[in-house]
Order: structure tokens, then sequence, then C-alpha cells
């Protein structure tokens, strides 16, 4: 497994990878519009890349509040859900984080499909809106605290 920069000859196989987890129910379809204009300028976004082919991606941001970054826009292709790439990418991500000078908190946002999966790597829920991202998918805000390590 290799993790490396997003370029932009990922663009079409990340749009497949959203869609692919869209009819999973991860994403919504109309959230597609949003992810485009993401990967015109991603930021902080990696692509996780096994023999050629792109498993995942997922970045982060750097929030307006100095102590705050967010995960943003995580997914791993669904033949390879369940195999722990999901952490790989996450844990990667966070320890990218980890090296921003005073940044102490993470937050996402995701469905009830994935809060679980997120619940596992130290995240707890802070806030739910119900059919906050389409009806039947609920948009549930989740944070975790960077763990400070001392020189």
């Amino acid at each position: 497994m290799d993790l490396r920069a997003y370029q932009d000859r990922d663009r079409d196989t990340c749009l497949r990878l959203f869609d692919a987890n869209a009819a999973l129910g991860h994403f919504h379809p109309s959230e597609r519009p949003n992810y485009e204009d993401f990967l015109h300028h991603p930021g902080a976004y990696y692509v996780l890349e096994h023999e050629g082919a792109v498993l995942g991606a997922g970045g982060w941001a750097r929030e307006e509040s100095e102590s705050m970054a967010s995960l943003c826009w995580g997914l791993i292709a669904p033949d390879f859900q369940r195999r722990g790439l999901g952490r790989l990418l996450t844990m990667y991500r966070l320890r990218e984080i980890g090296k921003v000078p005073g940044v102490t908190m993470v937050r996402l946002d995701t469905s009830q499909n994935s809060v679980g999966f997120y619940e596992k790597q130290g995240f707890r829920v802070v806030a739910v809106k119900k059919d906050g991202y389409a009806p039947g998918l609920d948009r549930i805000e989740m944070v975790k605290r960077l763990e400070v390590c001392s020189a």
C-alpha cells in the first residue's frame, strides 16, 4: 500500500469511488458536484494506492480556528472496505494534522452509516441533524482531541 498526494490524473477514479460509496449510502448522489469542485483544489488530499489501483482517498483542511482541523472526503473502494484501509487512511491524516503547530482538535461530519467506524478511531458525536444530507441520511458532527506528544 502506498499513500501519496492526490494528482489530477486521479480525478476520474476518485469520482468512480464516490459514486460507488454513494450507492452504498455513505454519501448522497446530490453531494457529487461538491466533491467534483473540491477535486479542483483539494489541498491536503491523499490517495491510497496498491499495485497501480487507487483504493481510497481522503484529506484534511485547517479550520478558521487555529486549533481545529477537519477531515474531508474520506472514501474507500467498496470491495476493500472492512479490511483496515479506512483506518490506515484516517490515522495517516491524523498524523499529518498532528504535525501542524497549535492544532489540538479534529472535526468531521459523516452519516449514520459511517459513525461507528469513526467512533472506533476515537471520535465522539457532538451533534446530529436528522436528514442533514438528504432524506434518510443524517449528518453527524464528530470531534477528536489530538494527543499531544512532548519532546
